[in-house]
């Protein structure tokens, strides 16, 4: 099971709506050769974290099936952002699109990037609530605990449905 989150909060160079970047970002995942894509959560309005006055986002997760490199994973995931109009500049900015893996089943790794899991997945609900959607009762690799129990501990972060 690899998990990847999807987000937006800008619209593409087109200037359609984050949510239909998101949605087709979802589907440039379908043509990924040797993954399936399995599931795809609801979409969900998310407050910026951390605040910084930029619009909301829109944030999903979806589960693929079948086996991937990690890096290859990620070199294909930052073409799509880049078909997207995605441009890496500060850390946490505004984007058209951002695509990051959260997990590659049960891997563990620190270096070099992508780090497995995501390091700060467990502690944004905009990942977890979407990730609940598609993997019930996922473990966290190097915590142990579910996405439940992940979700319970953390405070409210202005996540809400799309």
């Amino acid at each position: 099971m690899i998990l990847v989150a999807i987000g937006a909060n800008l619209p593409d160079q087109a200037g359609a709506h984050p949510l239909v970047t998101c949605r087709a970002a979802t589907e440039a995942l379908r043509s990924l050769p040797g993954l399936r894509v399995a599931a795809v959560s609801r979409w969900y309005a998310t407050a910026p974290i951390p605040p910084s006055g930029q619009p909301d986002y829109v944030n999903g997760v979806v589960r693929l099936e079948g086996e991937a490199d990690p890096l290859d994973l990620l070199d294909r995931l930052q073409a799509i952002e880049a078909r997207a109009g995605r441009v890496r500049g500060l850390p946490n900015a505004a984007r058209t699109l951002d695509l990051d893996i959260i997990a590659i089943g049960g891997m563990v790794r620190d270096q070099p990037d992508p780090v497995l899991p995501h390091p700060r997945a467990h502690e944004r609900e905009f990942v977890l609530r979407p990730l609940a959607d598609v993997a019930p009762g996922w473990v966290h690799p190097r915590l142990g605990r579910s996405v439940e129990a992940l979700l319970a501990a953390l405070p409210p972060q202005g996540v809400g449905l799309l």
